[in-house]
């Protein structure tokens, strides 16, 4: 399933047209609870196969928690697509979606 086209910003990274998205309104878990992060969906801008998503460490700037906000930033993006890349991940190919997640610099498969 691809994301949606609205909101969503451009990024090359290795020669390849990317898009990605943070999703603007808080989920309930992400507001309410204190310990809400954001998370940010990828994929290739054009023929979208697998779309990767990815849980950070940073608070969602809705969390009723949060005291400090650390924007996600268009290097951290590129970093996470090549880290994931790393990790085998195939975004010309159709498949279920690959959810990651990224503590400081370390990135792992989520599950």
């Amino acid at each position: 399933m691809s994301i949606p086209k609205k909101g969503t910003r451009k990024i090359v990274v290795g020669g390849e047209h990317y898009l990605w998205l943070i999703r603007r309104k808080a989920t309930y878990l992400q507001a309410d609870y204190g310990d809400g992060c954001l998370h940010v969906a990828i994929e290739l801008a054009e023929e979208p196969g697998t779309t990767l998503v990815v849980h950070t460490d940073r608070k969602h700037p809705k969390d009723w928690g949060t005291n400090e906000v650390m924007p996600v930033i268009p290097s951290d993006i590129s970093q996470w697509i090549l880290q994931a890349l790393e990790l085998d991940w195939k975004p010309q190919e159709s498949g279920p979606q690959l959810s990651v997640r990224v503590e400081g610099s370390e990135m792992s498969v989520a599950g």
